[in-house]
């Protein structure tokens, strides 16, 4: 196994040069539910593609020996975005009014879990944000809910719930400072 200390992490503001990357990388690690509608690559791939054109939009990815291991990508969201909209509970303004940035996807391979990629993957994307905030969307249920308490070792709580489309699940909805 890999440990964490020895990938590289890239840092990208556009979407081109990392997109085949990205996608490579979110069908190894959602391999087991790409048979799921909302899991699809091609849902996926719009999603992405609808990210990499909003505002704010930021990518890192590792690599180990030149091969890409893990992903995060955010964007910027305003008060009036529709992320805010589709949360129950309404979310306070003080997380909505100053805006905040959305992470909106995370994922690591498999032999590299557990080996703090994860985290220096997220921590690298934030570190030059300037948005007070950090938001995230999660299925409570992922991994038996492992997903959901390990963000909560991370800072974030939850603030509400969310779905997204149809055929997504309910996601909690949660918030931390960004820095």
């Amino acid at each position: 196994m890999t440990t964490s200390t020895t990938s590289e992490l890239r840092h990208f503001g556009t979407l081109a040069p990392a997109r085949e990357h990205l996608i490579q990388v979110y069908a190894d690690v959602r391999a087991d539910l790409l048979h799921l509608p909302n899991y699809a690559v091609s849902a996926f791939t719009e999603r992405l593609d609808r990210h990499g054109a909003e505002p704010g939009f930021a990518a890192v990815l590792a690599y180990e020996q030149g091969e890409p291991i893990g992903y995060a990508y955010a964007n910027t969201i305003t008060s009036s975005d529709r992320w805010w909209k589709r949360i129950t509970p309404a979310p306070a303004d003080e997380y909505t009014a100053p805006g905040a940035v959305a992470l909106k996807e995370i994922g690591v391979r498999v032999p590299w879990r557990g080996t703090g990629t994860a985290r220096r993957i997220h921590d690298a994307l934030l570190t030059e944000r300037t948005e007070p905030h950090v938001t995230l969307m999660v299925n409570p249920t992922a991994g038996d809910g492992k997903v959901h308490r390990l963000y909560e070792k991370w800072g974030y709580r939850d603030i509400g719930h969310s779905q997204p489309s149809p055929e997504s699940p309910v996601l909690a909805a949660m918030i931390r400072a960004t820095h």
